[in-house]
């Protein structure tokens, strides 16, 4: 604008026109947000994972529980049906059902199902410690399984973590065999049938290992392909794995008049339709979080964490469970806790490293891509 036209437009009393304000500066990234979040994902996923465990074990253990199959049908139903109440209050939000998604899904609901029921089978036949420690068996096929198909490493402190995870399994394994013959006698029947059936527990567990490592990575791989959030990966896993339960447990499962009867007593068949119930809540907890915490952090963080997470459910089994406890029984769970510890100690000082070397753009452009993904 000239000088006359400032003039002519004082002379006029034309008002000037107002100013737009700059542009605000985006706000600072806060960097500890990320990590907050990873902290927040794991603490849920401890105690929606303790809470799924130790109620699971009641109800298997307590009411001599043996339709596996239809208990998980009872917490993916449970899971279903929360989660859409929840959608249709607005309370939450999730993709609606595409069959295309579902079709690409399956596989990894089929390997959920795996999971759980040959989790279900172990924890039958072993005491609650010995379970626990074996899972941490887990972690090292994970993060050899990330290796391959991440582009993962491992560091020569992770490796002396893994040592002792299997040093805590050996010790839990000959606390659990030396219990068992102590309590029988070397030479009797009964010694026999308890280390055969220790045997199955162990066959149980080694699959269960097997299975939870092909669901973690498969999961973890199949959420960067579909953009799936966590009440996405929630709906589809409860959800696809219903019809696949219902015909492994009519297939499966004893279903006759005194099997049933034998299962839902008319003494207790209230308090065994709560504990299910309950067991089914905590399947929705678990389910968000444990799908939260594989987003937010890496696969093999996950499963240490669900290692770390294990030792107060050990205790428990101890105390409320009746597991024998014994001087090698006590330290398979200090061992399996220092792994722990140092399977900790090993990812900080790997981040370290990884945050002083310098990258190009494009390998961080693509590492953020995976951490939004």
């Amino acid at each position: 604008m000239s000088k006359s036209d400032d003039i002519r437009m004082k002379d006029f009393n034309v008002p000037m026109p107002p100013m737009s304000p700059p542009p605000r500066p985006p706000p600072p990234q806060n960097p500890n947000v990320s990590s907050n979040q990873g902290i927040i994902a794991i603490l849920s996923y401890c105690g929606a994972s303790i809470l799924m465990t130790v109620t699971n074990k009641y109800v298997l253990s307590g009411y001599h529980f043996n339709l596996n199959f239809f208990l998980l049908i009872v917490q993916s139903v449970v899971c279903v049906v929360t989660i859409e109440v929840c959608k249709r209050m607005r309370i939450i939000n999730y993709r609606d059902f595409n069959m295309d998604e579902a079709r690409k899904w399956l596989p990894i609901s089929l390997l959920l199902v795996g999971m759980i029921y040959t989790g279900s089978k172990a924890l039958q036949y072993l005491s609650i410690p010995v379970y626990t420690i074996f899972k941490n068996l887990t972690i090292i096929m994970i993060a050899y399984g990330e290796v391959l198909w991440f582009g993962g490493s491992v560091s020569p402190l992770a490796l002396l973590s893994f040592g002792l995870i299997v040093l805590s399994s050996v010790i839990a394994a000959w606390a659990d065999i030396q219990a068992a013959l102590a309590q029988h006698g070397h030479n009797s029947a009964e010694a026999a049938s308890k280390i055969s059936t220790l045997n199955a527990g162990y066959l149980w567990m080694f699959m269960n290992c097997f299975s939870t490592t092909a669901y973690v990575l498969g999961m973890r791989k199949r959420i960067k392909v579909t953009q799936f959030k966590d009440f996405d990966t929630m709906f589809y896993n409860n959800l696809l794995s219903i019809p696949i339960l219902l015909i492994c447990t009519f297939l499966l499962e004893d279903w006759s008049t005194e099997n049933v009867t034998r299962n839902f007593p008319p003494d207790t068949r209230n308090n065994l339709i709560t504990a299910m119930l309950v067991s089914g809540f905590s399947s929705v907890f678990i389910s968000y979080t444990s799908a939260w915490c594989v987003r937010v952090t890496t696969s093999t963080t996950y499963s240490m964490v669900g290692a770390l997470n294990k030792i107060p459910i050990a205790i428990s089994g101890l105390i409320f469970f009746d597991a024998p406890v014994t001087f090698f029984s006590v330290t398979a769970i200090a061992v399996g806790s220092v792994s722990g510890i140092v399977f900790t100690m090993a990812k900080l000082q790997q981040q370290k490293q990884t945050s002083s070397l310098p990258t190009s753009a494009s390998s961080a452009s693509q590492r953020d891509g995976l951490r939004k993904n």
